[in-house]
């Protein structure tokens, strides 16, 4: 039999999930990104047991993490039949993720407050 530890969020992991929640990240996406930036490398399978998503949430999240290019994955051949599994990491320092999610937010509000201009004058 084999020995596996499980890593599961802390009190600070669910105050910043909780965070990139309030200014607009997906639930599923903040819970997996939090989850990783925590691990070195990790599996789908992990992200499921320490983040209590099903599979097809965790996919999902997945997908759009490394499509905005803030994770990276590598198959991980095994020695028994099907699909080799997948092994996930940060791509980019965390830091580097806060600062394009901040500079996203502050062209979001740019562009509102464009709209918003063009109101105050339709109404003048």
């Amino acid at each position: 039999m084999r020995e596996e530890t499980v890593q599961y969020f802390t009190e600070s992991d669910d105050e910043f999930t909780n965070l990139l929640i309030q200014i607009g990240t997906k639930k599923n996406v903040a819970r997996v990104l939090v989850f990783v930036a925590n691990t070195e490398e990790t599996t789908a399978k992990d992200i499921e047991r320490g983040t209590d998503l099903r599979q097809p949430e965790v996919s999902l999240a997945m997908k759009s993490l490394l499509q905005m290019g803030w994770v990276k994955s590598r198959d991980n051949p095994t020695s028994h039949r099907g699909r080799p599994e997948k092994i996930y990491q940060l791509a980019k320092p965390l830091t580097e993720i806060m600062e394009m999610i901040e500079k996203k937010k502050k062209d979001e509000i740019r562009k509102r407050m464009v709209r918003f201009k063009k109101l105050e004058q339709l109404i003048d």
